[in-house]
């Protein structure tokens, strides 16, 4: 690849123009603006770091004025002048909140046929730690799914915290991984696997399953992935779990605060079955209810600028850019880094994996990635400058081969949403 020529073709095909982009960026700026009480006057933003500031600033002041409205609220809700509400969401509780209930937009676009509850909690990881603590006695001696490359903190998360749970990882192919094997079985299914594997467990007899958990965190909240899904659960009537972390794709880039969710899904047709019992057997434990969801916090972590049609119509957008990107990006690396790629296709479409030309341990995967980022800043690692973010994750050894992940979402003409973003 020579002076960038692979990269400047390959920002010149269909890709955002730059002064697209800070348009597009200066809409959403907006929106939050105009969720404070005496909004700013902001001009449009000129660069990408102009947006990343404007994002902070706006998400720290929009903090500051809900701690100044809400200074009274406490523990034991004595006072009633505190305001229980976030834009869309409403809260209600008592004492110390252990019955805080939340009541918010939907995040998801389900069809007629099901119900639904929602739980929110502080933070993704929260959501999927309390479902887990939850099932573990009414799944006793279960076995956990989970799909070749899962997030590795779930994964840890089940073997330390849930350890009568058993973690059986599939191969593929699936065949009949789904059969009946004598003990209560969870299927999680995480957004970040391969389109493969992703799109093999659609193809599987899945009703022998007695709960499908669904990270949906890498799909748009209104994803048609996210529908096939809910549909393939529908007709094999498994009761479903969708735990979701708010702070990657529904906050704009903002980094507001942490907002997780566990939304419970069952089938109308079902009715007493044990698959509607189920997720009300779920629903009902205390632990889905109070502390261990992080419940208490999540009035503080409620961002007041999402529900609202404008927007469900700049997400739109900006998720349409990083997918775009992402495609983009795809074919860029499978045509000039081959031999170096290690999943280009996942199925959220949200980055790619590489590996590194030879096997590192987790001390030289840090090295490694202190070393990019500090060429990246220098304006070094990319031959057009900061064309595209590398996020190193040394956090994810594999057979002692490091893979990295190529961000999309990122700067210049169509590169998607910043660092913070």
């Amino acid at each position: 690849m020579k002076d960038g020529e692979s990269f400047r073709s390959w920002h010149q095909t269909d890709m955002e123009t730059i002064e697209a982009y800070l348009a597009r960026k200066h809409r959403e700026i907006g929106l939050l603006n105009d969720c404070l009480k005496l909004p700013r006057r902001l001009a449009c933003p000129r660069s990408v770091d102009e947006v990343i500031e404007a994002k902070f600033q706006l998400a720290a002041a929009l903090r500051g004025e809900h701690e100044l409205r809400d200074w009274s609220a406490t523990e034991t809700a004595w006072s009633t002048s505190a305001c229980p509400t976030s834009s869309l969401f409403t809260f209600s509780y008592d004492y110390q909140r252990a019955d805080l209930s939340v009541s918010g937009p939907p995040f998801y676009e389900l069809k007629l046929g099901c119900t639904s509850e929602a739980i929110y909690t502080a933070s993704g990881m929260a959501a999927i730690s309390a479902l887990l603590l939850a099932s573990a006695p009414v799944l006793a001696g279960g076995e956990v799914l989970v799909l070749p490359g899962a997030y590795g903190e779930t994964l840890e998360l089940i073997e330390r915290l849930v350890p009568n749970l058993r973690l059986v990882t599939l191969g593929l192919p699936l065949s009949d991984a789904f059969a009946r094997a004598g003990v209560p079985r969870i299927l999680l299914l995480d957004s970040c696997a391969s389109a493969g594997a992703f799109e093999a467990v659609l193809r599987c007899d899945g009703s022998a399953l007695d709960l499908l958990v669904f990270d949906t965190t890498c799909f748009a909240g209104r994803s048609g992935r996210i529908r096939c899904v809910l549909r393939w659960a529908q007709r094999c009537k498994i009761p479903v779990v969708m735990v979701r972390s708010h702070n990657k794709l529904d906050s704009l880039g903002a980094e507001y605060r942490r907002l997780g969710s566990a939304v419970f899904v069952g089938w109308r047709e079902q009715g007493a079955a044990a698959g509607g019992s189920m997720v009300a057997r779920l629903v009902r434990i205390p632990a889905t209810r109070s502390g261990s969801w992080a419940a208490r916090r999540c009035r503080r972590t409620s961002p007041p600028y999402v529900g609202s049609e404008a927007y469900w119509a700049l997400t739109k957008g900006r998720v349409a850019a990083i997918l775009r990107n992402g495609r983009h990006a795809a074919r860029l690396f499978a045509r000039e880094f081959a031999s170096l790629s290690a999943e280009l296709h996942f199925a959220h479409g949200l980055y790619v994996t590489h590996r590194a030309r030879r096997p590192l341990d987790e001390a030289g995967a840090r090295q490694a990635a202190q070393t990019m980022s500090h060429d990246q800043r220098e304006g070094i690692f990319h031959p057009p400058r900061r064309q595209l973010r590398v996020r190193f994750r040394c956090d994810r050894v594999v057979s002692r081969r490091v893979h990295g992940s190529v961000q999309r979402p990122g700067r210049g003409p169509g590169f998607a949403d910043g660092a913070v973003e």
